[in-house]
């Protein structure tokens, strides 16, 4: 059992965290993977060699030791997480490997400072966490269970159509090859895709957003080609989709899963994307336009380098048609004459250069895009007084915002 002088100690290794934390994950994962290969078909090597994964965990961890007397304050990171690891299919015996490697690690990257009572300590903390983490995602499990149509691990879905959105991005609309139910999933909500990547000899996983409403037959992802001469492996991922995955062939995919989703109320619903960011909030968007009673306001801010690149502008256009309540704003790097009359707006998102812009309190802001693009969105926000708890945002990859 974890005593308040246990606790205590865990406080104490703060310092230590702080300073050599990254150095510690990194540790651990070229532990681990030396020890069990076999999971890198499991973690993302993109995040990997990146350095983005050790981060997160770095900062995860460090998170966890400071509240350490009160670990519940965590529940949104656990259930952020929660929703990773299941469509990952992450079973309780991976936590034993993971607590395995990690307190070795914690033993021989802080030398003399791991001492007996440091490691039962951390020995102690890993479990506890582990329980929380075990204990949240069996219940997620049998949620799946219950619910018409979901399914755990990985299910088999034939390509049923390939559309090319602009130059960079296509949709594939996915159907369940045995034919029987999929869910409703949650406006929002990703996908895991697994595909075996040939340049890594490798299974590798990648989430993608449902960039469409929920419906009975099929599921819309959307995704963006990368371009040049050294492709990450998450684009590597894309680009397989994009060149060797045709209509009828088949793929694997895990049930939705994702906490980045459409609120439920009347609120003012304000959407603001960058690039591919746009797919989840698209999703949010179809399922508005498909409500018998469509209320609620809604504003559509788009940003991407130009006409080439932008995806789904028809299909939005056309919802702001059809409701008076929908408002877009588009924004292009360079806005070309022959554009300058259709309400496209020159550079970054600009608040100031839509007319009659307020921020305002009582609205729900949906962010999606690149890292720095959400990190300015967010501080614009809330250097206008919109409160944390009116703003949502999903950031592609491990978290960092």
């Amino acid at each position: 059992m974890l005593t308040n002088h246990h606790k205590q100690i865990i406080l104490a290794t703060v310092p230590l965290l702080r300073e050599g934390g990254v150095a510690l994950t990194k540790h651990f994962y070229n532990r681990m993977f030396t020890h069990h290969p076999e999971l890198k078909n499991l973690f993302n090597m993109g995040n990997q060699n990146s350095g983005k994964q050790q981060t997160a965990l770095a900062m995860a961890v460090l998170a966890y030791a400071e509240n350490i007397s009160n670990p519940t304050v965590l529940m949104p990171a656990v259930d952020l997480i929660g929703h990773k690891h299941t469509s990952l299919n992450v079973q309780p015996e991976q936590y034993e490997i993971v607590g395995t490697h990690l307190l070795a690690s914690i033993k021989e990257v802080l030398q003399d400072a791991a001492t007996e009572e440091v490691l039962e300590a951390w020995t102690l903390a890993y479990q506890q966490l582990a329980n929380l983490m075990i204990g949240h995602e069996q219940k997620m499990y049998e949620h799946k269970k219950e619910e018409a149509g979901n399914w755990i691990g990985w299910r088999t879905f034939i390509v049923k159509s390939k559309v090319e959105e602009s130059a960079e991005i296509t949709s594939f609309y996915l159907q369940p090859k045995d034919g029987k139910a999929i869910p409703n999933h949650l406006p929002g909500q990703f996908l895991s895709i697994k595909v075996f990547l040939p340049e890594l000899n490798l299974e590798q996983i990648r989430q993608y957003s449902i960039s469409c409403a929920p419906n009975d037959d099929y599921f819309r992802i959307s995704v963006k080609r990368e371009k040049g001469p050294n492709v990450a492996v998450n684009g590597m991922i894309s680009n397989y989709l994009h060149d060797h995955i045709l209509e009828g062939n088949e793929v694997e995919l895990s049930a939705p899963a994702g906490n980045f989703v459409l609120n439920n109320s009347n609120a003012k619903k304000i959407f603001i994307s960058g690039g591919i960011g746009q797919t989840p909030l698209l999703s949010m968007l179809e399922t508005l336009d498909l409500q018998d009673k469509f209320q609620q306001k809604v504003v559509w801010i788009h940003a991407c380098r130009n006409k080439e690149v932008h995806a789904f502008a028809d299909k939005v256009k056309n919802i702001e048609n059809n409701h008076e309540n929908v408002r877009k704003y588009q924004f292009y790097d360079v806005v070309e004459e022959s554009l300058a009359d259709q309400n496209i707006l020159e550079g970054q998102i600009d608040f100031t250069k839509i007319k009659d812009w307020k921020f305002e309190q009582d609205s729900e802001y949906y962010v999606c895009g690149p890292r720095p693009f959400i990190e300015k969105m967010i501080v614009e926000l809330k250097t206008n007084q919109v409160n944390d708890r009116q703003i949502f945002f999903e950031e592609f990859g491990p978290k960092s915002i």
